[in-house]
This record gives C-alpha cells, sequence and structure tokens, in this order.
C-alpha cells in the first residue's frame, strides 16, 4: 500500500512540475548577461574576412545583435521585420552569421535584404557560445555603454518589438 501511494505522490508531482512549466513562455529564457557588459568578440565580416566585426562597432549607441542562420526557419519569419526595422533607423542592427555557410549566407542576404549594418560570421558558433546562443534566432539589445538590456529568443515582430523592446529604446534616449 505505501509503494501505491508514494507512485501516485510521485506522480503528482510530477505533474505539477509540467504544469508550471507549461505556463512560462519559451521565448523568455534567462540570460545571464542582462544588466552585464555584453561578451567581447571580434569575427571576420561576412562580407569580407578580411574586416573585422567586434562588439566595438556598437560605438556607444543603443544597438541591437541578431544572431540568425539561413538553416533557420524562424530567422525567415523575422526577416521583412527586419528589413522594415532597419528602413526606420529606429536602431542599428549587427548581425551573427551563426553555424553557417558563407555563401549560403551571402546567397540569402542578397535575395530577401540585408537588415544589418555588419554581420560577423561565427562559423565554428564560438562567439555565440560566449553569448549564451540557445538556437536562432536569438536578438540582444545593448545599451550606449555596452550593457545587455535585453534578450528575445525567437523571431521578432511588430507586437514584441513594441512590448520588449520599444520601451527600452525610448528610456534610453530619454536617458541621454
Amino acid at each position: 500500500m505505501a509503494r501505491y501511494i508514494a507512485l501516485i505522490l510521485a506522480f503528482a508531482l510530477l505533474v505539477g512540475v509540467f504544469f508550471v512549466g507549461l505556463q512560462k513562455d519559451p521565448s523568455q529564457l534567462p540570460s545571464t548577461f542582462i544588466g552585464k557588459p555584453a561578451p567581447d568578440f571580434d569575427l571576420p565580416s561576412l562580407m569580407d574576412p578580411t574586416v573585422r566585426v567586434s562588439n566595438r562597432n556598437f560605438g556607444g549607441k543603443p544597438a541591437l545583435l541578431n544572431v540568425w542562420a539561413t538553416w533557420c526557419v524562424g530567422c525567415r519569419q523575422e526577416h521583412g521585420f527586419l528589413m522594415d526595422l532597419a528602413a526606420s533607423n529606429t536602431i542599428p542592427i549587427y548581425g551573427l552569421n551563426w553555424r553557417d555557410d558563407r555563401a549560403a549566407a551571402l546567397q540569402w542576404l542578397a535575395q530577401y535584404g540585408d537588415p544589418y549594418v555588419i554581420t560577423a560570421f561565427d562559423v565554428d558558433a564560438r562567439v555565440g557560445i560566449d553569448w549564451g546562443v540557445y538556437a536562432a534566432p536569438e536578438t540582444f539589445l545593448i545599451d550606449p555603454d555596452g550593457m545587455v538590456v535585453h534578450k528575445h529568443l525567437g523571431p521578432l515582430d511588430p507586437a514584441i518589438w513594441e512590448r520588449d523592446f520599444a520601451p527600452l529604446i525610448d528610456n534610453m534616449v530619454a536617458a541621454k
């Protein structure tokens, strides 16, 4: 009898854990970098391997770092929004092409457009690991001091932008 009660309690506990887990938004994975300096990186540019891209490119202004790849379905989903955002000149968008093929990435940008100021090429995912990237797409909001202010996992769209990013950017601009 005690064994059955133990099994029932274990099952109830497991159901409780699953229930709590299902209530969480998977795009809101915590980042250890929020409120801390963006990890340093130095990579070749996707367009020209002789040009280096680093977080020094952010230039003391608010910036987005968008992690993307040609094999990423969510990256294709958000690409139109990134093109519109880039055209609005709201904030510079820097790309981190992650675990991808250079030729495929160049063709992809030629075909769909290039919303990025410059794109770093992270073929071996070393920088992605340093930034705590789980999967593409991921987007990091960096403040003028080089601090990570926000991280979003998954495709960006206008609703997410207005809810999560726009207020933070407005606060940065107001704090000047």
